[in-house]
């Protein structure tokens, strides 16, 4: 059995994942992920599985894998990189993580809202060159954030809003009443309503037709002068170019982001240089905690898969 591992975090990452990997008899070829397209058309072919991350898994890279590819394993939850109506149509089962990362990315949420809101990364990082920058901030109690996506993620994240003391709006197509009245969260009926109505708006959705591009121009344009804009989910649903506009003119008062566009961005990627604008490097999820959670996750799956035995939380509907 002949594995390809291209998340990083997974091996980068100490647990007893690698202790169960290594237990399997399986030669893994492990790449530094997530690939483009390209490099996944140089490896299709060799392979009875993927264990992927954000790699381009298209059509062509599917067909090309035929007919050793028997499965693939995402360690995650987003699938929009998997062209999913092949696997369906070529019969190949893609597997899934849900609920394995949601503390940690809500916590990292509200880390970029707080350092936003408190200047932390730019005053920290003068006061590392001898500059004692004492910029004036904002409070965050009583603020209204609206939440696009009340999923898993999305309710750890209107948990810790109200513990700050912030009133909660948000929007999902499955809408769970009863956690939203347990928790204090008024319900919109569209994402327009979240996106005007907020003074602090977090995308916890998936990139879909209907969200890619959410946040552009014409959006911008109907939202709270100084909105904050936090972004855990994918970097597409945003549009850049609009985004970077809009916090030069001030538009936008802040975009925390764990995603962008192009990972890793190129040196000039206009984000970097923009004002009220702090980014990670998709770590959102990378912590001692989850990583092991979600790798255990992603390989059980697909140790079960192989078998034909077991839950592997399937999200195509093959199994």
């Amino acid at each position: 059995m002949r594995i390809l591992l291209t998340t990083c975090s997974y091996q980068d990452t100490p647990g007893p994942h690698h202790d169960l990997m290594n237990s399997q008899g399986w030669e893994i070829v492990r790449e530094r992920g997530p690939l483009t397209e390209a490099r996944m058309l140089e490896l299709a072919g060799d392979f009875d599985a993927f264990l992927c991350g954000d790699d381009a898994i298209t059509r062509a890279v599917i067909e090309k894998s035929l007919p050793r590819l028997k499965i693939i394993s995402k360690y995650g939850i987003g699938l929009d990189k998997i062209d999913l109506p092949a696997t369906q149509e070529l019969k190949i089962p893609v597997l899934f993580t849900p609920g394995v990362n949601h503390t940690t990315v809500a916590e990292h949420t509200f880390g970029l809202l707080i350092g936003i809101t408190k200047h932390i990364v730019t005053t920290a990082a003068a006061a590392r060159q001898g500059e004692w920058l004492r910029l004036t901030g904002h409070e965050i109690f009583d603020k209204t954030i609206g939440i696009v996506g009340l999923g898993r993620i999305g309710k750890e994240v209107a948990i810790r809003a109200r513990a700050f003391g912030m009133k909660v709006i948000a929007c999902d197509p499955y809408w769970d009443a009863e956690f939203a009245a347990a928790h204090e969260v008024t319900h919109c009926a569209t994402m327009d309503e979240v996106l005007t109505q907020s003074d602090v708006v977090s995308l916890h959705c998936f990139l879909s037709d209907e969200t890619r591009g959410l946040i552009r121009a014409s959006t911008i344009a109907r939202m709270k002068d100084g909105v904050i804009i936090l972004n855990c989910a994918r970097g597409e649903i945003v549009e850049t170019a609009d985004m970077a506009a809009a916090l030069h003119s001030g538009k936008i008062g802040g975009y925390g982001t764990d995603v962008l566009d192009v990972e890793p961005p190129p040196a000039d990627h206009v984000l970097l240089s923009a004002p009220n604008c702090v980014v990670t490097p998709h770590i959102g999820s990378r912590t001692y905690e989850s990583v092991p959670r979600q790798a255990m996750k992603s390989l059980t799956n697909l140790i079960n898969a192989l078998k034909g035995e077991g839950p592997c939380n399937c999200a195509n509907g093959v199994i």
